[in-house]
C-alpha cells in the first residue's frame, strides 16, 4: 500500500476515535452501566446504532484497508453527530475513489488579484493557499498583522505564525486559545486531502515538536472552515481594533482563499486611518504562491 494511503487510512480511524469519544450514552439514547474505563461510546455501540457489524466498524479504526459505501459513512455520520464539515471530512478520508490531491504548484499571484487587495484600504487583506501560507497581502496587513515581506516563507505561514510568534499572542490576548483553535481545524480540514505529502508530513512534525498547545491540540481532529466572524486585536500602537471576517476563493485561481477584515465600528475606522498614514501607499513586492 501506497504511504499516501496509509496515511489516509490512520487518519481515517483517528478521527473515528475522537469523534466516538465525544458521544455519551445518554446523548446516543443508550441505558447507563455505571461508570465507564474510558469516555464515549464503545465500537460495539457505534456498530449497532450505525446498522453495521462490530468488525467492521472496529477494521475501519484499525486502519484496515476495507471499501466503505457511502451508505455506511452516512450511518456513521448520523450516530456520531457529525457536523457539515466533519462529515465531508469524513467522506474524504474514507473514500478509496478519491485519489489524494497534489499541493499546486507555485505561481505568481495574478496581477489583478494584488490590484484588488491594494485598493481595500480600509481594511487589511491577506491571501492563503492550502498549506495556509501568506501568498499575498495589502499594506495596512502589515502594519496591523507583522511584515510579511520581511519573514521567511515558515513564518509567513499562518498556522506556524499562530502557534510561534509571541507578537500575534499580544495581538489576540484573551482570544488568542479560540483563534489557534480555529485556525487548526482550518489546516486540519486542508490535511485531508493532502495525506501523505511530505511538505505536510514535515510541518505537522516540526511544529509538534515545537509547540505544545499543537501537540496537545492536532490529535483532537477537529475540522473546519470558512472566516472566524469577528476579530478582535490589540494593536501595539492604535490599540483596540474590531474587524468582522469575510473569505472568499478566487475563481481563476481556486486554491488560493482571500480573506478581508472589515472595519467593525467607527472607532475601528479612525484608528485604521491612522495605520493608513504610515503604511502610505507603499507597496509590498509581489509574493509568490
Amino acid at each position: 500500500m501506497e504511504q499516501a494511503a496509509k496515511e489516509r487510512l490512520h487518519e481515517l480511524a483517528q478521527f473515528l476515535k475522537t469523534r466516538r469519544a465525544r458521544i455519551s450514552p445518554e446523548q446516543a439514547g443508550l441505558p447507563t452501566e455505571g461508570r465507564r474505563r474510558t469516555p464515549g461510546l464503545r465500537r460495539a455501540e457505534v456498530a449497532q446504532l450505525s446498522g453495521i457489524s462490530v468488525d467492521w466498524y472496529t477494521w475501519l479504526e484499525q486502519a484496515r484497508d476495507i471499501q466503505v459505501s457511502a451508505q455506511v459513512l452516512e450511518c456513521i455520520a448520523r450516530t456520531l453527530r457529525l457536523d457539515d464539515n466533519e462529515r465531508s471530512h469524513l467522506f474524504l478520508l474514507a473514500s478509496q475513489s478519491l485519489p489524494a490531491e497534489r499541493t499546486p504548484a507555485e505561481s505568481v499571484i495574478p496581477p489583478t488579484l494584488q490590484r484588488f487587495l491594494d485598493q481595500q484600504e480600509a481594511s487589511p487583506a491577506l491571501v492563503t493557499d492550502p498549506r495556509l501560507d501568506i501568498v499575498a497581502w495589502n499594506p495596512l496587513a502589515t502594519e496591523i498583522y507583522g511584515n510579511y515581506g520581511a519573514m521567511s516563507a515558515r513564518d509567513r505561514n499562518a498556522v506556524w505564525r499562530t502557534f510561534m510568534s509571541p507578537y500575534v499572542r499580544q495581538l489576540l490576548r484573551e482570544n488568542w486559545e479560540s483563534h489557534a483553535r480555529h485556525r487548526l481545524a482550518s489546516f486540519r480540514a486542508n490535511y485531508g486531502k493532502y495525506p501523505g505529502d511530505p511538505w505536510w508530513m514535515a510541518f505537522i512534525e516540526e511544529l509538534n515538536q515545537a509547540s505544545e498547545e499543537f501537540r496537545a491540540w492536532w490529535p483532537q481532529h477537529h475540522v473546519m472552515s470558512g472566516p472566524e466572524g469577528q476579530k478582535i486585536n490589540y494593536h501595539p500602537t492604535a490599540g483596540l481594533l474590531i474587524f468582522d471576517q469575510i473569505s472568499f476563493q478566487v475563481t481563476n485561481a481556486p486554491h488560493l482563499t482571500v480573506t478581508i477584515n472589515v472595519p467593525a465600528n467607527d472607532d475601528t475606522i479612525a484608528k485604521v486611518k491612522k495605520l493608513q498614514s504610515r503604511a502610505g501607499g507603499e507597496k509590498k513586492r509581489q509574493p509568490i504562491v
